[in-house]
């Protein structure tokens, strides 16, 4: 089996090591819960019963064009995917299925079918909008809303091409312009995260880079970075990208490839995944500009773990190539993978996401990417949750604490993060 996957629920298998002998899709990485560091400040956490009361939140529901700074070395993955029967008619991903264990003597152990909303959703915890439609212009207003209060800087959007979704999904090219237009008013920019759709390889995505650039490239949310000589570039996330070889990655990312298109209009900086510590290597030969880790389960992959990251930023210094470390606040997929209890990383009352992000500090990261806003499969989300009980559900909800615990967290921890990249840089 291979890590978990943040958007098509059919799980790929990984090139060896990761599959085990007669595993379909996925392989976990060790069990356990990890030290989770040093706890939360009382100022934050609100401390124990008696303690002083915690600060206001960083800023209720800031209107556009407010003064709240975001920050454009924050970046966050963010889901389009979901709908609700008030605008498509039905629910999606809401009521994603319960994927079987590749063995069917363990998969006999668990339950099967599909969630069924509103009071049964495909998570373990439950959004304070509730089973929302991504096409809501409400629901898109107050995300924007909630990216700004975390001083996020850059929504980073899980993309396919025109007319191809996620296994569990539908076709949502279609509602990046409305995106693009509400994460404007928020000064809040859009980077892609290219999805590994079918038949995709180095020919498609450079087919993908220009319809991305030509349709969207204009607008004023599209994001560029600003490179060391000054030039901004859009920047591409390529979720998946081991799934290609280095060799044909290297014809379209290399300047001397047959279709290259470095040192074109359709130039960027593309960032590949990196999930083995052999993928470093691969990564550098195919022409890649730098890697992430998206995982948020720490100890899951050798990307995803804290410990390799001093590592990964020293071969990424030395290589020219841009290191951006993934935090999250934990990980729970257990309502959709049942049998996957052992890769859980409990949130602890944000300790476990303060601690991802310090790890992160540590390294001197260009840029941190969020895993996630609202990844709410996985239990990734940083996004409101409230306390929620149904007949046949409980909840999981970030109690004792306020639905927007992370993100102030986040906020707090960004103004730390500038101020010490102003410090680096000196």
């Amino acid at each position: 089996m291979r890590p978990c996957a943040p958007r098509a629920r059919r799980l790929r298998p990984l090139p060896t090591p990761w599959r085990p002998p007669g595993a379909a899709r996925l392989i976990f990485a060790r069990p356990g819960i990890y030290s989770l560091g040093s706890p939360l400040s009382p100022a934050v956490a609100g401390g124990p019963p008696g303690s002083p009361p915690g600060p206001a939140p960083a800023e209720a529901e800031p209107v556009p064009g407010q003064s709240l700074r975001v920050y454009s070395d924050l970046h966050a993955f963010y889901y389009s995917w979901y709908g609700s029967p008030r605008r498509e008619g039905h629910y999606i991903h809401w009521d994603h299925v319960m994927v079987p264990h590749w063995d069917p003597k363990i998969s006999a152990s668990y339950p099967r079918g599909r969630h069924s909303p509103p009071d049964d959703l495909g998570s373990s915890f439950y959004p304070e909008l509730g089973p929302y439609s991504s096409r809501d212009p409400d629901v898109l207003r107050e995300h924007m809303t909630q990216l700004k209060e975390a001083a996020i800087g850059v929504l980073v959007l899980s993309w396919y091409p025109p007319g191809m979704a996620d296994d569990n999904g539908e076709p949502s090219d279609d509602l990046v312009p409305a995106i693009l237009d509400t994460a404007h008013q928020y000064n809040i920019q859009v980077a892609f995260h290219i999805q590994p759709y079918k038949g995709r390889d180095d020919i498609t995505l450079h087919d993908n880079i220009k319809y991305i650039i030509d349709t969207y490239g204009s607008h004023g949310a599209f994001y560029r970075y600003k490179n060391s000589m000054g030039k901004s570039l859009p920047l591409f996330y390529i979720y998946d990208s081991y799934l290609t070889s280095p060799e044909a990655w290297a014809h379209l990312l290399t300047p001397n490839g047959p279709h290259s298109i470095r040192n074109t209009p359709y130039d960027g900086v593309f960032i590949a995944l990196l999930v083995e510590e052999g993928h470093t290597h691969d990564i550098l030969a195919a022409g890649f500009d730098g890697m992430y880790t998206y995982f948020a389960s720490n100890g899951f992959s050798f990307g995803s773990s804290h410990q390799n990251w001093k590592a990964v930023k020293s071969f990424c210094d030395a290589n020219n190539l841009m290191f951006i470390p993934s935090v999250g606040p934990g990980y729970i997929d257990t309502s959709i993978r049942p049998w996957n209890n052992h890769n859980t990383r409990n949130r602890v009352n944000g300790k476990y996401y303060e601690t991802a992000l310090q790890a992160a500090l540590t390294v001197r990261p260009e840029i941190v990417s969020i895993t996630s806003f609202n990844e709410w499969h996985e239990g990734t989300q940083i996004e409101k949750a409230i306390p929620k009980k149904t007949p046949t559900r409980l909840y999981l909800d970030y109690l004792p604490h306020r639905p927007s615990l992370y993100l102030e967290l986040t906020r707090r921890w960004a103004e730390h993060f500038i101020k010490e990249k102003e410090q680096w840089l000196m």
